[in-house]
């Protein structure tokens, strides 16, 4: 355990992080399996501008590569338009 003041600072703040980083993973993963999950296509298509918005966010934030984040949209998409 850290006993420095300024390590007992940062453990903490690492906490929170992790804490925050964990919850913006878990929300991306729950939206795209949501649009992987949809059966129809009308049903399919807010989840994915929401997956997409998620996906977007979290490539802002650095949570995500923006390349990761695009081949997750491309993935989406395509699933998306394979429905009928």
């Amino acid at each position: 355990m850290a006993t420095h003041a300024s390590a007992v600072k940062r453990a903490r703040q690492n906490e929170k992080r992790k804490a925050r980083n964990k919850a913006e993973a878990s929300r991306v993963n729950t939206v795209v399996k949501n649009v992987l999950n949809s059966t129809s296509k009308e049903d399919a298509e807010p989840k994915l501008k929401e997956a997409v918005s998620a996906l977007d966010k979290a490539a802002a934030k650095g949570k995500l590569h923006k390349n990761n984040a695009a081949r997750k949209k491309a993935t989406l998409t395509k699933h998306v338009n394979k429905l009928s």
